[in-house]
């Protein structure tokens, strides 16, 4: 079965091609006989009934520094693609909302992933909250009086934007840090969404867990340990991956979470767990495949399209 796919993505040119996701969903579609085309989401448009854009057809190799091969720019129709992956990087603003409702009017004629309707209502410290035996304590709110109440009952606590990504504006308060007000007020003066807030877990310091589920199934983790100093384990800010497995609470916490993931369409997906604790399910663009895959041999990738390639076949 070859397919034709398109890669909704920031700058392919651009990407850490031995760290990112998108690089290697591409790499093991060509692999597979999978056509790519490539472009970015500003290039997206919906034109009198058809939903249109302008990329280009790549080829892509491990390659440093020579890494993708371009085609001719053209302007495609995305109906006539199989597979579009949606797969640029947050933060999750009006316009990545705007990009899934476009995406919507051509799936699941062509198979979208993840499904855009279920990215639009499942953003990542969202769909927790439909867990709440399986997180930390959590409040989402902009009222300072209330995050006050939430510290004075839980004591170290950490507050980050909600529809934040990478660790950007993540802060870790104690008890009596006096910069709790001037916090919320210069987020209100960003803009006007509330903030979230979790009971800060000490164990961080040994390892955010991300966990990679493929059509609601655990293939596997990495561990995501923060710098000295650092609340914050995002590779993005410098977190250390190195290998780990599950826990007996974490099969649990996929046994719980997997067909809902399934259910709805949200083919690749990466938890964030702290010492046994869901703290985020990643849906927009998660990412961690091929560190997983340098650790323990696993190639999400194929399982991916393996996964994918059985959807299409059924339609």
């Amino acid at each position: 079965m070859s397919l034709y796919v398109a890669l909704q993505m920031d700058p392919i040119e651009a990407v850490a091609i031995n760290a990112d996701s998108t690089f290697r969903i591409g790499l093991e579609a060509e692999a597979r006989g999978h056509r790519l085309f490539q472009y970015t989401v500003d290039q997206l448009r919906y034109d009198e009934g058809r939903v249109i854009a302008r990329g280009r057809p790549v080829t892509l190799r491990r390659k440093e520094g020579d890494h993708v091969t371009f085609g001719d720019w053209a302007e495609v129709d995305l109906a006539e693609f199989d597979v579009i992956w949606l797969r640029q990087d947050p933060p999750f603003d009006m316009a990545y909302v705007t990009s899934t409702h476009l995406l919507d009017r051509v799936h699941p004629d062509t198979l979208v992933v993840n499904d855009p309707f279920w990215v639009r209502n499942c953003p990542e410290k969202l769909m927790v909250l439909d867990f709440p035996d399986l997180t930390p304590p959590t409040m989402i709110a902009r009222d300072l009086a209330a995050f006050r109440a939430f510290r004075e009952r839980h004591g170290e606590i950490i507050v980050k934007p909600l529809y934040g990504n990478g660790g950007a504006g993540v802060f870790h308060l104690k008890p009596g840090d006096p910069n709790l007000s001037s916090l919320l007020e210069t987020f209100a003066g960003i803009n006007r969404e509330p903030m979230i807030a979790q009971k800060y877990l000490p164990a961080v310091s040994k390892g955010d867990k991300r966990i990679i589920l493929i059509d609601g199934e655990p293939v596997g983790a990495i561990n995501r340990v923060p710098q000295e100093g650092e609340a914050r384990s995002n590779m993005h800010v410098g977190g250390r991956a190195e290998k780990i497995g599950l826990t007996e609470r974490e099969y649990e916490i996929c046994t719980r979470i997997g067909p809902v993931l399934r259910e709805k369409g949200l083919i690749f997906t990466g938890i964030d767990v702290i010492d046994g604790w869901l703290t985020e399910i990643n849906v927009t663009s998660p990412t961690g495949i091929q560190e997983l895959e340098r650790f323990d041999g696993i190639n999400a990738a194929a399982i991916m399209w393996e996964a994918i390639e059985r959807r299409v076949a059924e339609r």
